[in-house]
């Protein structure tokens, strides 16, 4: 699988599904689960009601329609939340293997990643980039491009050092 590492707008990504840091109840929010709801439109909402009625568990992926968004799906995922005191790192890796499972069973080969609870949650930043990397070496899967999607552009220097390696 190829890794590759963007600054952007998650939810302007041509892939074939984007991957949501949602929260439990699965209802919208703030910072990514808030852009893709707003750009996904209602349907993506809905589909998370008619999916996920009682919500999603931490460290769980699931998905649902894209809506109005270029992707086909959005793989939701509920990362650990460091501030509220969750802070099993392997709730963080379930988030990314889970994710690139689910995109295995709809097959789609190109998937965008957020920093999964990096933002409002509170992961440390170098784990919040270190864990997608772990996993995408390490998860067999068929998905082809798993792309990591900076929005500000300190945030994609980071990603990109750490995707690169060592020199």
């Amino acid at each position: 699988m190829d890794v590759t590492v963007v600054q952007g707008d998650i939810t302007q990504q041509r892939v074939d599904a984007v991957v949501n840091a949602a929260n439990r109840a699965m209802r919208g929010g703030g910072g990514v689960d808030g852009a893709i709801h707003q750009a996904g439109g209602p349907a993506v909402l809905e589909d998370c009601v008619a999916r996920f009625p009682h919500g999603l568990a931490t460290g769980a992926a699931g998905w649902t329609t894209a809506g109005a968004m270029a992707a086909r799906w959005v793989i939701h995922v509920v990362g650990p939340n460091w501030t509220a005191g969750e802070r099993d790192r392997s709730l963080l890796l379930s988030c990314y293997a889970g994710a690139l499972e689910v995109a295995d069973s709809l097959g789609a080969s190109t998937v965008a990643f957020p920093l999964v609870s990096a933002g409002i949650y509170g992961w440390l930043r170098e784990d919040a980039i270190a864990a997608p990397l772990e996993v995408f070496g390490s998860v067999a899967t068929s998905v082809t491009e798993a792309r990591i999607v900076a929005y500000d552009q300190a945030t994609y220097e980071q990603v990109r050092a750490a995707a690169e390696g060592p020199r």
